[in-house]
């Protein structure tokens, strides 16, 4: 994991930020147009399934679902493809009204030319995150 690429150096400050609660640094990272999908596809907090476009729309992501956990992140592998990177089999623990919650993921980290994010998806089960969950906690 020791490669270092612009989709690297995103990823790594992404995860640093997200764990240390810099939402301001966090969000410096993302241009202006790009967009989030955590996880992709439908989920409680993105019920179209659309992603969160633009910075105004990835705040209220952070603030939904990265600011009220004291999140901790694990990459266990970095695959650089060309200017991107995919992050594989992360595991995520974050304490959501009180419970620490366990999710492994995959992540795909889409930068432009300028090395900010575009694009990050992140691949998770939310039906395993629900079974940690007292019921009707996910809305």
């Amino acid at each position: 994991m020791d490669k270092d690429t612009r989709a690297i150096r995103a990823h790594k400050a992404s995860i640093a930020n997200a764990m240390a609660g810099n939402k301001d640094e966090w969000l410096s990272l993302f241009a202006e147009d790009a967009v989030v999908h955590d996880p992709v596809g439908k989920s409680p907090h993105d019920p179209e399934g659309t992603g969160f476009r633009g910075k105004a729309r990835i705040s209220e992501f952070w603030d939904m679902m990265i600011g009220p956990g004291n999140l901790t992140i694990i990459p266990h592998k970095r695959y650089p493809c060309g200017e991107d990177v995919v992050a594989v089999a992360m595991t995520a623990a974050n304490n959501i009204e009180g419970l620490k919650t366990y999710i492994e993921m995959i992540a795909t980290y889409e930068v432009n030319d300028a090395g900010q994010l575009q694009t990050l998806k992140v691949y998770w089960d939310v039906d395993a995150l629900a079974d940690q969950l007292p019921p009707g906690l996910m809305g």
